[in-house]
């Protein structure tokens, strides 16, 4: 593990790498993070471990719990529902902004997005296509303009990201034509249609994460 080119500290390529193993699924919902073991595995010493852990712990992807340690997250169906719904009411509301405000530029930009997502998903990079989804949602709030939207959104697609990332695979390129009509509304500018948009966008992930964990035999929460 390396740095890299972008003069991040250890702790924060330590994090990266561990984002990245949670998203590939290396790290599984409810697994403990043993320190020592992880940072044999990724060549450095305990401390930017642990620096690492905390910094995923404010993203909601890790939790620490008092003399237990530190857990990769687990969601039951009743968070994502309650997670999902809210980011609905939120990115529906940056989405309806954009439809007011989006320039040309912009509109280009949401649409490389997708292009390169629909590349990502089809040749089976999983964690390219989880940045571009990412990616996507986070060029709308920028669209819209407001502040303090990001505040708000990134707690919240930090703890639903392992429900994307889960889902990569089943949805495949009908997710992305999900995510052309969340932008096409957004060319029309048409603020109802952009909201609706999302929401059903959001709706469809709810759906498909309830029928993933009824194949599991998960509880329905």
């Amino acid at each position: 593990m390396t740095v890299g080119a972008e003069h991040r500290t250890l702790r924060q390529a330590v994090a990266a790498e561990l984002h990245g193993m949670i998203m590939r699924g290396e790290l599984q919902p409810g697994e403990r993070l043993v320190e020592d073991r992880l940072a044999e595995q990724l060549g450095v010493s305990r401390n930017p471990v642990r620096e690492a852990i905390r910094l995923l712990e404010s993203t909601g992807l890790v939790e620490v719990v008092p003399r237990r340690g530190a857990y990769v997250t687990r969601l039951d169906l009743q968070d994502v529902r309650e997670l999902l719904d809210l980011r609905g009411v939120v990115e529906g509301y940056a989405a309806a902004l954009a439809a007011d405000r989006a320039t040309e530029a912009d509109l280009e930009a949401v649409g490389r997005w997708i292009t390169e997502g629909i590349a990502a998903t089809e040749s089976g990079d999983k964690v390219r296509a989880a940045e571009c989804h990412r990616g996507f949602h986070i060029e709308i709030e920028r669209i819209a303009g407001n502040r303090y939207l990001d505040e708000v959104v990134r707690p919240l697609r930090n703890r639903t990201e392992m429900v994307f990332s889960l889902l990569l695979e089943q949805r495949g390129t009908y997710s992305w034509n999900e995510h052309q009509r969340i932008r096409d509304a957004i060319a029309a500018r048409d603020p109802e249609a952009a909201r609706r948009a999302v929401r059903e966008h959001l709706d469809r992930v709810l759906e498909q994460i309830e029928q993933h964990a009824a194949r599991r035999g998960d509880a329905p929460g």
